[in-house]
C-alpha cells in the first residue's frame, strides 16, 4: 500500500521567483533541476538565479519598506493571521512538498508543516506587542524615550532539512517587526517555500514586502554576495553551516549589517546512571531520528555512564532495530531517504572510520537496498573522540555511544567542541541537574527531555554555533533596532 504525493492544489507547486508580487523566470533563463530523493530522479525545475535576480528582489524590498514599516502593527498581525490560516488549510498539500522534495516521512511532514504554522502565529500576536521605553530624566525639563523600529531589508538564507519551519521562522519575524525580506530557499528544497510565499500572496501581502529567488548550489554565493554587498540590506539571517556563516560574517562587515547565525552543531547526549534510561531511550530515538537524524540539533555524541552503558545500548538497539526505512509514499515508513549521495558517503566514511578505530556496530551499518540515498538506522559502540564522528556532524541516522565514569569526566567531553547550539542529559538527581545545565556550554539544554523546539523558545547556539536567537519575543528582537529620544526645553 502507498500514499499519494500528489496535491490537491497543484497550482501551489511553483515553479518560478517571485519578486515585486510577480512570478517570473530567472532573467537568464536558467533553470534548477529537482529531485525526489526517494527515488533520485527530476520530478520539476525551478529558476537558477543570479546576480541580477537577487539585485532586482532588492529593489522590489526597499521599495516595499517604508509603506510597509509605517502599516501598523495590528494590520501586519492580521495579514500574518491570514497567512497563518492558510498554511493550516492547505497543510496536507504543504507536507506532501516537504516528503517530496526533502524526503522525510509524510507524519513528519504533516508535523513540520504546523511547526512553522506555530511561529507564524507566535509572531503575529508578537506584532502588537513591540514596545519602547520611557526613561526617568536626570534633569528637570527632559523627555527620555526609546523606540522600536524594524531593521530594514532582511535578507533570509534556509536550509533544506526544514523547507517550511526554517522559512516561517525567518520570515514570520521580519514581516511582523516591518521588515521587507528577500529570501532564498536551499538549492534541494526550494518548493515548499515558493509554495508557503504563493499563501502570502494570497493573504494580500503588499508587492515588493516578500521577494524570493531559487538557485543553485553553484550560483548561491552569487546571489548571497548581490545581498552582502548592498547597503540596501541591513540583516542577513541564515541557517546553514559554521564556514559558510563566518564567510557572511566576513563579507557583512563592510556595510555592517546586523546578523542572525544558526550554524553547526556537535551535541552531546549524556546518560547518568541514576536515569531512568526507558525514557532516556525514548528522548534519544525523539531527538536522533527525527529526519533520519538530518537536524542541526540532533544528538552527534551519546555519552553513557558505565554502571548502565550496557543496559542501554541494549534498550537501545532493540528498538533502532525496529525502525522501519523506506519512501514517504509508504504509510509505515519512520525514516526516509537522505537528501542526496553526498548526504549517505559522508554518513557511510563516519561509520567505516569509527569501525577501523575500534567501534563496533551493534545495528545497522550498512547502506540500504532501496537505493542511493537510503543509510540503515545505525548504533555504534565504543567511540571515541579521534573519530570523524566525533567531530563533525554525521546529519544521519548514526548513534555513536562513548562509555564514561564520572560527572567531571564527561562535562570535559561533551564541552570539548567548538560548537556550541544544544545538550541533552538524562538524570533524576537534582543537584546534579542544575550543575550539569549550567556547566554544558550550548545554547540550548534539555533536561530528560529530547524535543527542544518551540515558538516560544529562543533557538540558538553559542561559540562556533552562531549568534542571534530564533523565535520567542528575543526572536523577534533580533528584527529591531532601538532608537533614543532626547527633548529638552519642556
Amino acid at each position: 500500500m502507498t500514499q499519494a504525493l500528489t496535491l490537491n492544489r497543484p497550482e501551489l507547486q511553483r515553479t518560478q521567483n517571485f519578486i515585486n508580487a510577480r512570478w517570473c523566470e530567472a532573467l537568464d533563463g536558467r533553470r534548477l533541476p529537482v529531485s525526489d530523493p526517494a527515488t533520485d530522479t527530476v520530478f520539476t525545475e525551478v529558476p537558477d538565479s543570479g546576480a541580477a535576480d537577487a539585485r532586482a528582489a532588492v529593489d522590489a524590498a526597499h521599495a516595499a519598506l517604508p509603506a510597509w514599516r509605517a502599516t501598523p502593527a495590528r494590520q501586519r498581525a492580521q495579514l500574518l493571521k491570514r497567512w497563518h490560516a492558510l498554511i493550516i488549510e492547505h497543510q496536507q498539500d504543504l507536507g506532501r512538498l516537504i516528503s517530496r522534495e526533502q524526503g522525510k516521512p509524510l507524519a513528519e511532514g504533516l508535523g513540520e508543516v504546523l511547526y512553522a504554522a506555530s511561529y507564524v502565529e507566535w509572531f503575529a500576536e508578537e506584532a502588537t506587542r513591540i514596545c519602547g521605553d520611557v526613561i526617568a530624566p536626570p534633569v528637570a525639563g527632559r523627555r527620555m524615550l526609546v523606540l522600536k523600529e524594524p531593521v530594514g531589508v532582511v535578507a533570509a538564507i534556509t536550509p533544506w532539512n526544514f523547507p517550511a519551519a526554517m522559512i516561517a521562522r525567518k520570515i514570520a519575524p521580519a514581516l511582523a517587526a516591518g521588515c521587507t525580506v528577500v529570501a532564498k530557499p536551499a538549492e534541494d528544497t526550494p518548493l515548499t517555500a515558493l509554495a508557503l510565499v504563493a499563501l502570502a500572496e494570497q493573504a494580500g501581502l503588499p508587492a515588493g514586502v516578500l521577494n524570493i529567488v531559487s538557485a543553485s548550489r553553484e550560483r548561491t554565493p552569487e546571489v548571497a554576495d548581490v545581498w552582502l554587498a548592498d547597503a540596501r540590506v541591513r540583516k542577513i539571517t541564515f541557517t546553514g553551516s559554521t564556514p559558510v556563516g563566518k564567510h557572511l560574517a566576513r563579507e557583512s562587515a563592510a556595510t555592517l549589517k546586523k546578523l542572525s547565525l544558526e550554524l553547526g552543531g556537535n551535541a552531546p547526549f549524556i546518560v547518568f546512571d541514576d536515569a531512568d534510561l526507558d525514557a532516556a531511550v525514548a528522548g534519544l530515538m525523539v531527538a536522533k531520528f527525527r529526519n533520519g537524524g538530518q537536524t542541526c540539533v540532533c544528538p552527534n555524541r551519546v555519552f553513557v555512564q558505565a554502571a548502565v552503558h550496557d543496559a542501554f545500548v541494549e534498550k537501545l538497539a532493540a528498538r533502532v532495530g525496529a525502525l522501519k526505512l523506506g519512501p514517504a509514499s509508504a504509510p509505515d515508513s519512520q525514516i526516509g531517504p537522505m537528501i542526496n549521495a553526498r548526504a549517505v558517503d559522508k554518513i557511510a566514511r563516519h561509520v567505516a572510520d569509527a569501525v577501523q578505530r575500534g567501534g563496533r556496530v551493534v545495528v545497522g551499518g550498512q547502506r540500504s537496498a532501496l537505493g542511493p540515498n537510503y543509510y540503515a538506522p545505525t548504533v555504534l559502540i565504543g567511540a571515541d573522540a579521534a573519530m570523524a564522528c566525533s567531530c563533525e556532524e554525521t546529519f544521519g541516522p548514526v548513534v555513536p555511544i562513548t562509555r564514561f565514569e564520572t560527572e567531571a569526566e564527561v562535562l570535559a567531553a561533551a564541552n570539548d567542541t567548538p560548537f556550541g547550539l544544544a545538550g541533552y542529559f538524562y538524570s533524576r538527581d537534582v543537584a546534579r541537574i542544575w550543575r550539569v545545565a549550567e556547566a554544558l556550554e550550548t545554547g540550548i539544554v534539555g533536561i530528560n527531555e529530547g524535543a527542544l523546539a518551540a515558538e516560544a523558545a529562543p533557538f540558538g547556539g553559542v561559540k562556533e554555533s552562531g549568534y542571534g536567537r530564533e523565535g520567542s519575543r528575543h526572536g523577534l528582537d533580533d528584527y529591531l533596532q532601538m532608537k533614543y529620544l532626547c527633548q529638552g526645553g519642556l
